[in-house]
């Protein structure tokens, strides 16, 4: 490219429309490479971290559930029964069909209402005669914040690690059913403390908060806004999943709303 200078014999008028000319060509080239960043992610395309974006912003394409209960509003996936709506007989799942992921790591944003009741479910698997529910982990999440942040695994051995703990899932031979008391798998090993518990709710906020999971073999990782609220290392291999389905809960028996966006997945070897 040739330089133009101030200095140039170029009449003033001639000055002024080249360096407009120029202007204009490199804020197209940055434009258009906005443009196509812009377009890999809604195509699902890695990012520069590797991960690619499961919500494109604007419609629940490549998910499946109940519309009278999930939709799309203000950049979020929102999921909403108010008082003229008709009661959740039980829990469903707004399900993302486009993968089994296994090993890998998925970021998010949420907002819960005070008296909501949800969570992320992955390596799930759909629940026969349930229309859209899921068996599987979850991470947790609830507006009063009682259990956001522990290890739920739904319709199987109920909550594996609690908030604050660092907890091994031994080999079991016994029916679930006869290990599951009182919502809690009753033989999980706590090997370590992560936290005091309430410690570990102040770090949530009542708005907007990131949450993160990691997935990798039999390890088990949930943070919220960064910080690591429990651990689990899964033994069971008469229970334990390798692989599956993710969603986003709607728990029956709430007036509620919950909101996600920003949900991201990096696959890890």
């Amino acid at each position: 490219m040739v330089a133009i200078t101030k200095n140039a014999k170029f009449p003033v008028s001639l000055y002024g429309f080249a360096m407009l000319a120029i202007a204009f060509i490199i804020s197209g080239c940055h434009s258009a490479n906005s443009n196509s960043n812009a377009e890999s992610t809604a195509q699902g395309l890695p990012d520069s971290a590797g991960f690619v974006s499961l919500f494109d912003g604007s419609t629940l394409s490549g998910w499946e559930g109940d519309t009278a209960v999930w939709h799309v509003a203000d950049g979020a996936i929102v999921g909403e029964v108010t008082p003229a709506s008709t009661p959740l007989k039980s829990n469903t799942f707004l399900i993302w069909k486009d993968g089994k992921p296994g090993n890998f790591e998925l970021t998010a944003e949420y907002e819960i209402s005070a008296e909501g009741n949800s969570g992320i479910q992955y390596r799930s698997e759909e629940v026969e005669g349930v229309p859209f529910g899921l068996r599987g982990y979850q991470m947790d999440i609830d507006g009063a914040n009682t259990y956001t942040g522990q290890n739920y695994e739904e319709r199987a051995r109920c909550i594996v690690a609690f908030r604050g703990q660092k907890v091994t899932l031994p080999l079991v031979t016994d029916s679930i059913s006869k290990l599951a008391k009182n919502n809690v798998w009753s033989v999980a090993v706590i090997n370590d403390s992560l936290g005091n518990p309430d410690s570990l709710k102040a770090k949530i906020n009542s708005g907007w908060n990131s949450c993160r999971i990691v997935a990798k073999g039999n390890h088990l990782q949930h943070y919220i806004n960064g910080v690591l609220m429990c651990d689990v290392t899964d033994d069971d291999t008469a229970n334990r999943k390798a692989d599956g389905l993710i969603g986003l809960q709607m728990h029956a028996g709430h007036i509620m709303r919950v909101a996600y966006r920003n949900i991201k997945l990096k696959e890890l070897k």
